[in-house]
């Protein structure tokens, strides 16, 4: 099969917030500020490890209100400052199913623009969720620059 003609199952999710491109950088940087937004509204965050540079790693441990702990680790694939963010995602249940999230922080006016693209999801099934997941962290994280 011709490379190109692959495609795997993606989303794409943008944001504007209130804050400068720096400050939105900086929410997905910095584990404090990490751990006050990341996850839907049904999970507490437990845990957050970070290593914010090119090849760096990260580590989010997340539990659900059923008591079901999720936990979800990769490498800082790309680290430009209040540009732009590429990591692997990978799901300590599924280590076989590496994904890629590319953030990209773009300034306009005195907000940002926060571009989420999560690809190479396995199928339609992590789409639905993933979309979930990330739709309610970024309601946390709008609520963080409100």
């Amino acid at each position: 099969m011709d490379k190109k003609l692959e495609t795997t199952p993606s989303l794409t999710l943008k944001r504007r917030l209130n804050a400068t491109p720096s400050e939105v950088f900086q929410a997905w940087t910095d584990p404090e500020l990490l751990m006050r937004w990341f996850g839907p509204e049904n999970v507490e965050t437990m845990e957050v490890q970070v290593d914010p540079r090119l090849g760096g790693s990260y580590r989010v441990v997340m539990l659900e209100n059923t008591g079901e702990r999720h936990e979800v680790s990769g490498t800082y694939l790309e680290f430009v400052p209040d540009q732009r963010l590429v990591l692997s995602w990978s799901w300590v249940t599924t280590p076989e199913r590496v994904s890629r999230v590319t953030v990209t922080f773009k300034g306009e006016g005195d907000g940002t623009i926060l571009t989420l693209l999560h690809e190479k999801l396995f199928d339609e099934q992590a789409v639905i969720g993933h979309t979930h997941g990330w739709t309610g962290s970024l309601v946390k994280l709008e609520a963080l620059f409100a």
